[in-house]
Formats: structure tokens, C-alpha cells, sequence
């Protein structure tokens, strides 16, 4: 690894050249089952066709001009966007970070304009995850990501998921919003209930609050819908997203509805690169595939089957996993030996997931996945499981 990166990350010692569908080569040959995408990122696979093409055509064509100008491809993609959402306004980043970023601005500026600026604080939930800035950093409140980097910026109140009566509690008459991850995805693949949810929108209505989901991770189709707050029949009033809405290219977006987008104006926000023509059009592409008949229940239907086969997989491995989470294709193994150790057995065997908080398995293969690569990962976990020693965890040897 070169002395010249900044050392943040804990990178496996593994390369790869190129991509084809739900896999990943090294310059030497070797294949790879990608049940990581990216972190839930590359959500149509690698070198998807219909995107290359957008790419390519684009690409020689125009990359950048800036907000100064118009960006029909942008117009054309909020447009979309708003037609299959509860939105009517759009905002384009270049990362999940920033359309959060975004997102807690726009709650402020909302109550501000309004006439009620002392409005601006957020209640948020324990174990979440919101980006890596100053201010989603504080809006997780996670001490691991925090330490070091204090004094933290002020405002955000925190409460369990799940928990009406403890949200209840911490409303004031300084609250602005509340936010929430449908999915919690760093925090252990833990989905919200869509009573939770519901509850979640009738006390916003009730007291004047936004609400705002954070999707960066659910959302785009992973759950089997276009966005997870769809499965509890309720909106939220602003939305953030990234990831799988590029398909692999940064791409990052905060909706709202009109109310809730009211205060913001021109010179009210911004981003140099957020929303640039060669974003614009591999954004559109995503959606193509992502809006086509069909595309959604095969998501839907898949990510039963997976989660079926890995029921039974933990029912059969107690002494290497204890429970399966998630839904569609977000899905969790909770491990009984450390999370790392499994995740480093199964890249041995070919097949590429990623940790999450209490020591849980991330399993977020591309939407594309089929039966095959079900089996094909199924296998893998299924030779871990075997060939791990029942006498290490004071099991039956």
C-alpha cells in the first residue's frame, strides 16, 4: 500500500482490475461474488451496458459547466425523480454526506423563514450513521467516529430507534426535525417497523416538524420498492440519497416537498460539481433500468429468496451466526465469532461482504443478482460454516 495515501482506511490486500455484472477480477484471473457493491453502491453491477453507453456518450460530449449555466439532463432527472416520489423539489451533491448536509440546512431555513428561528434543533437515533462531515458526524452522535474531532457542532438530541415514547419526550419548542434511516444500514441492518414509521410522520404533523428520511443506503430500490418509507404507505417531507442512485458514479441528491423547500432561495445553497452533465446522465440511465416493468419485484422476489436460504442457513450455524436482518436486498448476519474474521473466510471463498455495527455481515449485492448468484454465495457461507471450529466458541467439538 503506498506511504502516500493518508492511512484511513483498513484496505483488504486485494485489487481489482475490472467488472462484469455482479463480479470483480484481479489482474491475475481471480473472480469475485461482489455481495458489497460498493457499500450498497453499485446497485446495477459493474460495467452495466446501459450505463457504459450513457458514460461513453456523455463523456465525449460535455463533463462540467457549473450551476451558472442550465443542465437539461438535471432538469430532466429532478423531473423524474419528483414524478416517482413524494417530491416536488430536487437538489443534486455529489455524495450522501452532502445531500444530508443539504437536507439539515433546508430544515433550518424552513422554520427560520417561517418566523420561528429558535427551531433548529434535530432529534436523530442512536446507532446511526449520516456521513463523515462536522455536522453529520454530530447528527449520529457515534463517539467512535466522534473522538478526536470535538468540540462537535451543537444541535442534534438523540433517542433509540424504535422508541416513540423516548422521542416524545425530547421534543421542545427548539425542534426543527426529525431524522430518521428507514433501514439502519452502518448501525446493524435494523429496519424501522412501519408502525414506526407511520407514528414517526403523525408526530411531525402533530407538533409543526420536518421529517426526514435518510435513504443513502435503503433507498433506490434496495428494498424491493424505489424508496424503503413506500412499504409503510407514508412520506417523509425531505429525503436524502446517494449511492445507488449513480450506480457507481458520485452522485448524491436531497428532496423535498414545496412547503418544506419554501425558504430556500436563490444563493441559498450550492455545490460547484453537484448535478454536472456527466452526473446527469448516468443518474438518468440508473433510472431507466431501475423504473423499468418488472425491475422492482425482481428485486422484491430475490431478496425474499435470499433471505429464506440464509434462515435457514443460521438455523443450521448457530455456532457461526445468530439471526438474520433486513429486508430485500439490505440484508444482515449477526455473527457469534468476530465479524472480521467471517468476512475475511468468505473473501477467501470468493465472495465480498462488508461489517456493520454489532458485529453484523452486510449482504447488499447488486439489485441484478439472480438465483445463480443466491446458490453461488449460499456455497460460500456454507464452507465457512463448516470448516469453523464449533471448540473454539465452547461449543460441542
Amino acid at each position: 500500500m503506498s506511504q502516500a495515501l493518508l492511512p484511513t482506511y483498513a484496505r483488504a490486500d486485494l485489487a481489482f482490475e475490472r467488472g462484469e455484472g455482479p463480479y470483480l477480477y484481479t489482474a491475475d484471473g481471480r473472480r469475485f461474488l461482489d455481495f458489497a457493491a460498493g457499500i450498497a453502491v453499485n446497485a446495477l453491477g459493474h460495467s452495466h451496458p446501459h450505463l457504459v453507453d450513457a458514460l461513453t456518450k456523455q463523456g465525449a460530449k460535455l463533463w462540467h459547466v457549473s450551476n451558472l449555466y442550465q443542465i437539461p439532463d438535471g432538469e430532466r432527472l429532478a423531473e423524474r425523480l419528483v414524478a416517482d416520489s413524494f417530491a416536488d423539489r430536487v437538489f443534486f451533491s455529489n455524495s450522501g454526506a452532502e445531500a444530508m448536509e443539504g437536507a439539515l440546512k433546508l430544515a433550518r431555513k424552513y422554520h427560520h423563514a417561517k418566523g420561528h428561528p429558535e427551531r433548529y434543533r434535530v432529534i436523530a437515533c442512536n446507532n446511526a450513521f449520516h456521513g463523515r462531515t462536522m455536522t453529520t458526524l454530530s447528527a449520529a452522535g457515534n463517539a467512535k467516529y466522534l473522538e478526536g474531532f470535538g468540540p462537535e457542532p451543537e444541535g442534534f438530541d438523540h433517542v433509540a430507534f424504535g422508541n416513540m415514547n423516548e422521542l416524545r419526550a425530547a421534543i421542545t419548542p427548539e425542534t426543527a426535525a426529525i431524522l430518521v434511516e428507514p433501514v439502519q444500514g452502518e448501525g446493524g441492518i435494523r429496519p424501522a417497523s412501519p408502525e414506526y414509521l407511520r407514528a414517526l410522520r403523525e408526530v411531525c404533523d402533530e407538533f409543526g416538524l420536518l421529517l426526514i428520511f435518510d435513504e443513502i443506503q435503503c433507498g433506490m430500490g434496495r428494498t424491493g420498492k424505489l424508496f424503503a418509507h413506500e412499504w409503510a404507505g407514508i412520506t417523509p417531507d425531505v429525503m436524502a440519497l446517494a449511492k445507488g442512485i449513480g450506480g457507481g458514479f458520485p452522485l448524491g441528491a436531497f428532496l423535498a416537498t414545496e412547503e418544506a423547500a419554501s425558504g430556500m432561495k436563490a444563493g441559498s445553497h450550492g455545490s460547484t460539481y453537484g448535478g454536472n452533465p456527466l452526473a446527469m446522465a448516468i443518474g438518468n440511465a440508473v433510472l431507466d433500468v431501475m423504473l423499468d416493468e418488472g425491475f422492482l419485484k425482481h428485486v422484491e422476489a430475490i431478496g425474499k429468496l435470499l433471505k429464506a436460504k440464509l434462515e435457514k442457513l443460521v438455523a443450521a450455524n448457530p455456532h457461526v451466526f445468530e439471526e438474520v436482518r433486513g429486508t430485500g436486498l439490505i440484508l444482515g448476519l449477526k455473527a457469534v465469532p468476530t465479524n472480521g474474521e467471517l468476512i475475511a473466510a468468505l473473501r477467501d471463498r470468493g465472495l465480498l461482504t462488508v461489517g456493520a455495527a454489532e458485529n453484523v455481515i452486510r449482504i447488499l449485492p447488486p439489485l441484478i443478482i439472480e438465483e445463480e448468484q443466491v446458490d453461488e454465495a449460499l456455497t460460500a457461507l456454507e464452507q465457512v460454516c463448516a470448516d469453523w471450529p464449533k471448540t473454539a466458541l465452547g461449543g460441542v467439538a
